[in-house]
Order: C-alpha cells, then structure tokens, then sequence
C-alpha cells in the first residue's frame, strides 16, 4: 500500500487515513507508524497522528521512541483520555510504574469505559499489593470490555454488588451462547466473590479450554487457584502468562507471592526486587520484600527494607508492627516518638491504629514500661476484637462435639484405614507456644525436612464440609463418620500429594506445624495414620499472654480478648486430655520449661517418638539457616535462654480476667485436671 498524502485530500480523507493507519496498530504497527508519519509529515503535528505514531513506536518495542513522542503529547493534550492511556502503557513496559499509574489514573478519569485502561490499571494495582483495588479495576474492566446489553447488565449488576442478579442474567445468557468465553469468565467472578471457588475453578479452565489466548481469564484463573490452596497448578498458570508478557507486573508479583506460599522465597526475593525497580516509591511493596527477607534469614536486609517502607509511609501501621515482630528487634527513642505522633494523627485508619498500638506496647514493654505497655496491647486487642465475630461458646461446643464423636470404639472400627505413609511429622498446640522451636530442632536432623505452617489440613475440612446434601455446608465430622477405608486413603494420599511441592529436599519426613491442626487430629490418624503427632505446649499464661501480645495477619480470632484466650487454652488442654485417653501414646508432649531447663533430654525424646536416632545437629539447631515464616523467626536462630520463660509476670497485675478462664488448668499445669467423659454419639 502506497503512502497517503493527506496534504492533497480533504478532511473526510483525513479521517479515513488516521482511522485505517489506527486499525493496522493490531496487525502491522509498523505500517501504522509509516502511515502516521506520512500524514504528520504532510498537515503537520496532528495529535491523532502522533498518537498513533508513539503506539507504534510501543507496540514495535521502541519505548524511548514511544515516551519521547507520547509524553510531550500528553502535557499538550491533558484531557486526552486515550492519549494518557497510550502513554501508561508505554511507561508500564518502560518500567516506570509510578508515573503509568498516574497516566492510567488520568485516563479513567477522563473517560471511564476504556476497558484496556482498567485492566492495565488493574495489573499495576496487583502488582502493588492491592488486591482490593485491582478487583475494582478488573470489574470495570469486565463492565466496559462487553457492549452486548445482556452481558452489560450482568456487569452493572457486577460492578454494583448486586451478585444474585448478575448470576441470573449471567446464567440466562449462557443457556443462549453456552461457548461465550466472556460470560463465563464473569460467571466465573460471580463464583469468587460467592466464595464457591470449585465452581471459578471449573468455568475458568472451561473458558480457556474455549479461548487458549483469553489472558484475562488465564489470570483470574492463577488467581483463584492460589486462594484454594493449589500453589502448583497456580504457577503453571502464570508462567504462561509470563510467555505472553515477561515483565507485567501483576503477573511478578502474584508468582512472587506463590513462591512464598511454597517457601521459595529467595527466587520470590529476586522477583519483589525487579517490581521494586518499576515501583521504587510504593511502601507496600517494600514491605512484602521485607516480610520475604526476614522469612529468608536477611534480617539486616529485611529492616532496611521496613525502614524505607516507613520512610515512604510514616503512618504505615503494618510495617511498624512488622519490625515489632522480629522479636530481637528494638525500637529507637525516635522510633517510640514517630509512632506516637503516627498514633495521635486525625483520621488515621483503624487497621492502622491496630498495628501501631501492638507497636507501641512492644517498644515499651522493651523499656520496662510495663503498665503503659499493657494499656497499648489492650486498645489494639480491642480495636481487633470489634472487627471479629468470634465466640468462646462456639469453640467449647465444637470440643465437646469431637469428643462425642471421636472415641475409642470409633477409630478401633477404622483400624487399618487411611494411607500407610508415616512421612508428616504434626506439630500442633496454641500459636508462640514454642511450636517453631520444635519444628527448628526436628528441621536440624539430617532425616527430617521443616515446611512450617501448612494449610493442607483447613482445605480439606473445607472440602469435606462442602460434600453435605445439595451442596449445603455441614460439620466436616459428620461427612468423615460416613466414609470408608477407600476413601479415607484417598484423603491422605491427596495430602501427600498436595504437600509435595513444599518439599525442597528428599528427606524421608517432613513437618506440618499448623498449630490449630489439634482440632483435626481426629482427621489426621483416620486418613494418615502413622503420621506423628507432636503436642507444644506452654505455661498457660506464658502461652496466652504472648498470644495476646501478637497481631496475626490471619485467623487466630481467639486471642483478642484475654477470657476468650484463656477460654479456648483450657478447651485444647480438655481436647488433647480426651485424644490421650482414646488413643494412648499417640500425641507425643513437649512441655516447653522442660525444653528449656534440659534441651537434650526432651529433643532425645522427641526423636525417639519419631523414630530417629540422635543427632548432635539438633542440639544445635540455632545454626539452621531454613526459612522461618512465623514471628519466632529471630529467636529460634540464637540458642535456647531462659528471659522469656517468666516474662509474663511483669503483666501479672492486669491478667486477672485470663487466670479466671483458664480456671483449673492453670492451677494443675504441666498436669492436666480431670475433665468429663463425653457421651458417645448415637
């Protein structure tokens, strides 16, 4: 095709030139970019053709050729939405993160239903750690990518939260166009924002099986399948996406985030640092990078990183609270003063005002400033415990009901049933106490590899629950009394199979130490019976008042308020007294003053309950240089001392209301009172 002269035709042509030179931007941007350097070159700077011409210049590659000419463009044409989206793009390849949100922001702005505007906008807001907002983009993109009225109305109805009638017209629609790739990856969102992930899962693969290329539903579908537990399948999905586009940072950060869930954290370190280099200002991602270093074993590196979180953000309550929770970590004079003032600020943001305050009584508790300390650690427990809908009385309950049903007569009916594997090693207890000491001892053998928390164990009570009639959801309980040998082995291979990938080496046994897993081990010994079990456990108030002292980032609703603490401590005690008694020398004890006051005879223990000869390594288990994800991190890399055993007898003044709920198990600790026999279920 000849070049146009625009020069020699009327505007009409003009039009005509500028719009076919702006469709061969898909199919041949070289071309489009002769085309628009012709007609620049006969009527002079025309704004649409320059526009072109530094798309062009993107599209080919050329990102310094494509800012020099889209950024003068966008200071001259501020209200030029396309403008401002065309120069996001390009300063999103170019790796200048910070200044394509600001395009791309400008751009939505302007002009709202540019759908390639919010699902760029949307990548750059996932890489940043902005789940909430990047679901925001993604709707909208979902909402203007479509100009179908029947699938306009379901993402309005999307957009707008009105769920129930976008599954309606959704699913209405696909009874008409069942292949309609579109509709079903928003079928799909409809399935995740309800919770049903199973469902997002399987219309999600549908719509790829359909449409190999649909990216946007690739993703949603690497998405959906991190959040139910299924890391590997997750990375495989965005490795493709990472063929199609190398450096999109939504894709980085989201594998970033994987690899941490399968503990592979220094290739996830290598990747928050190349998003850093597109995003050098963001404090969030800062923080992620440093949460990967300290878990890694760079603390240094990790506080610097902190420190440059903080210097961005001031007020960023998260990250104050993360140095807090290195343990060895002390805060400056200045540092008290900056978060006091952060504190004190108008209009501050209570997730915020909750870290800050769990800060604060850290650094005074640190000073000797006991009473100042426990009034801080308060206000944030009950900052916390307003957000939450926890109740004492459901967890008593719940006790009293595995011990109905879990009895001595029920797994001797069971004998022989589950897969035969002794590979797990379960460390379960309450969270700090002394459960990642254990799991850094055993990790020092030369026959054991640690994994640290699994959520294996939580998917598959989520799965069983979700087998009730009709798909309502019923005590996970009720569904295993109903299963056979079968199926109970087939439980436990799919927990060795799903656990795999958190192995890192061919050590013949490796740990699970999900504290609450003590709920499950009913669970446990049915669909892996010889699998050990290992107990933590920890001076009552010494347990309970450090868990009190903790901000999770998860779960653990139970710690914010010193009688449900105290409460759900004397239920595990009750709990594990009953699995004592129905199976005897199942659950191997370590009681953690005893660890203390003479290490080598409880870890020569401990490995004999395992099966393992002694092996000096685990005397010396400080030298472990494994990931630690937990908030003992530091601590479980010095060696054993006894300052934190009492610490909690400088807060025994205000801790009335945790000894009352705590009741005889206090009075008898390490020994157990006597509890009720359970009825038997009939």
């Amino acid at each position: 095709m000849s070049p146009v002269n625009a020069a020699t035709v009327p505007t009409a042509s003009l039009d005509t030139a500028l719009a076919h030179a702006s469709r061969l931007l898909a199919t041949d941007p070289a071309l489009a970019g002769e085309q628009a350097a012709e007609i620049i070159k006969a009527v002079g700077p025309h704004p649409m053709a320059l526009l072109i011409l530094g798309a062009s210049h993107r599209a080919r590659g050329d990102l310094e050729g494509a800012l020099a000419i889209l950024q003068p463009l966008a200071d001259a044409q501020t209200n030029s939405a396309l403008t401002h989206l065309e120069l996001g793009i390009a300063l999103g390849k170019a790796g200048q993160g910070d200044r394509a949100l600001a395009a791309l922001r400008r751009a939505v702005a302007l002009k709202p239903d540019l759908p390639q505007a919010w699902r760029s906008l949307g990548d750059h807001l996932m890489a940043l750690d902005d789940p909430e907002g990047a679901d925001a983009a993604y709707a909208n993109h979902l909402r203007y990518s479509t100009r179908d009225p029947n699938l306009l109305a379901a993402a309005n109805a999307l957009h707008e939260q009105r769920i129930a009638e976008a599954e309606a017209l959704l699913r209405e629609h696909l009874t008409r166009a069942p292949t309609d790739v579109a509709a079903i990856r928003m079928l799909a969102e409809v399935a995740m924002r309800l919770g049903r992930n199973e469902d997002a899962e399987n219309l999600l693969a549908r719509s790829l099986q359909l449409a190999p290329g649909f990216h946007a539903a690739r993703q949603n579908y690497a998405l959906v399948l991190h959040r139910s537990n299924k890391p590997a399948e997750a990375l495989q999905q965005i490795d493709q996406l990472l063929l199609h586009e190398a450096d999109n940072p939504g894709y980085l950060n989201l594998k970033a985030v994987v690899l941490c869930r399968v503990g592979d954290y220094e290739p996830a370190i290598a990747l928050y640092s190349r998003i850093l280099q597109v995003y050098p200002q963001h404090p969030r991602i800062w923080m992620s990078y440093g949460h990967a270093l300290k878990t890694a074993g760079h603390q240094d590196r990790a506080i610097a990183a902190y420190r440059r979180s903080l210097q961005l953000e001031p007020g960023a309550g998260e990250v104050w609270w993360s140095l807090a929770n290195l343990k060895t970590f002390r805060f400056s004079a200045a540092d008290l003063a900056v978060m006091q003032r952060e504190l004190e600020r108008p209009g501050i943001a209570s997730e915020n005002r909750q870290h800050l305050e769990f800060a604060i009584g850290k650094a005074l508790e640190d000073e000797g400033r006991y009473e100042d300390s426990f009034r801080h650690y308060r206000s944030g427990n009950d900052l916390r415990r307003a957000t939450l809908s926890y109740s004492a009385n459901d967890t008593s309950a719940r006790v009293a009901r595995i011990k109905r049903s879990y009895t001595r007569e029920f797994f001797a009916s069971r004998s022989g049933s589950g897969a035969q594997a002794g590979d797990p090693v379960f460390i379960v207890g309450l969270p700090r106490a002394g459960s990642t000491l254990l799991e850094q001892i055993l990790s020092s053998h030369s026959a054991v590899e640690g994994t640290m928390e699994l959520p294996e164990i939580t998917s598959i009570t989520r799965e069983l629950r979700g087998r009730g009639e009709a798909g309502n959801a019923m005590p996970y309980h009720d569904v295993l009394e109903s299963m056979g040998a079968d199926a109970l082995r087939a439980l436990g291979e799919r927990y060795l199979q799903h656990t795999r990938i958190q192995r890192k080496t061919d050590a013949p046994f490796f740990i699970d130490k999900m504290p609450n897993n003590f709920l499950h081990i009913g669970l446990i010994q049915l669909m892996l019976p010889n699998a050990r079990i290992i107990d933590a456990r920890r001076h009552p108030l010494a347990c309970c008042f450090s868990g009190y002292k903790q901000h999770f980032a998860r779960g653990q609703s139970f710690t914010y308020g010193l009688d449900d603490i105290g409460r759900y401590y004397a239920d595990y005690v009750e709990l594990m007294a009953h699995f004592d008694e129905v199976l005897p020398g199942r659950v191997h004890r370590v009681i953690y003053e005893q660890m203390v006051d003479d290490t080598e005879t409880q870890v020569r223990l401990l490995l004999d309950h395992c099966g393992l000869p002694f092996e000096e390594s685990c005397l010396r288990f400080f030298e472990n240089t494994r990931a630690v994800r937990t908030a003992s991190s530091e601590q479980v890399r010095r060696p054993i001392y006894r300052e934190g055993v009492d610490h909690w007898r400088n807060f025994d003044p205000w801790l009335d209301p945790l000894k009352e709920a705590l009741g005889p198990v206090l009075d008898t600790y390490p020994a157990v009172p006597e509890f009720p026999l359970a009825k038997a279920a009939s």
